[in-house]
């Protein structure tokens, strides 16, 4: 198994990295994929959220309202820090679980957290890959094509690494500043810098 860290900032393109590593014969880990999970309805995160922060994250159908948690620990640093002692220790739980099922094989393991940087060597990797873009354009994509406001991609941005934090860690680097076409050929050359990871250990 050759483990892979993905990541990169809001907006910067990492889930369409991530989908085009994965129909290359990557497996895929991903982090944000993870949290839906354990936060399904009936779960102990789920439980654990709804007593924390009360009824009202819950919508009608009975599911996780993630705008509303999102709104309720937006502004209050003591309301996020709840809410991720409550879901990070599950969501690394699940992710060491798939990684030692993997553990056996020959497979490139990709793992897509959003936060690597932030969680230092959390996850040891053979390599970390930064999905960069520049801030501006990153908000200019967001605003037009998720419809998200300025200034709150602004404050999710200030709470993540920043562009040099995460260039500095870097192993590799794709750049998604152009167009699909350009980032596919950033993935390609991407793909060849893994397959050169791997083949000291093939040797061996």
């Amino acid at each position: 198994m050759l483990v892979i860290g993905l990541t990169g900032g809001i907006g910067s393109g990492k889930s369409t990295v991530s989908a085009l590593l994965a129909a290359k014969g990557a497996v895929v880990v991903d982090a944000d994929a993870i949290v839906r999970d354990v936060q399904q309805p009936g779960t102990p995160v789920f439980d654990a959220m709804v007593e924390r922060f009360g009824p009202g994250i819950v919508a009608g159908d009975g599911a996780l309202d993630r705008a509303a948690v999102a709104e309720v620990v937006f502004n209050d640093a003591q309301a996020l820090a709840d809410l991720n002692a409550i879901v990070h220790p599950a969501v690394g739980a699940e992710i060491v679980r798939r990684m030692e099922q993997l553990a056996d094989t020959d497979e490139v393991v990709v793992l897509d957290v959003p936060l690597l940087v932030e969680s230092k060597n959390a996850y040891p990797v053979a390599g970390l890959l930064v999905v960069d873009v520049d801030p501006e354009l990153a908000i200019r994509r967001l605003v037009e094509h998720r419809g998200m406001s300025e200034g709150d991609v602004r404050a999710r941005m200030a709470r993540q690494a920043s562009r040099d934090e995460r260039l500095a860690r870097a192993d590799h680097v794709i750049d998604n500043s152009g167009t699909l076409d350009d980032l596919r050929a950033q993935v390609d050359v991407a793909w060849d810098w893994i397959e050169n990871l791997k083949a000291p250990s093939r040797d061996r």
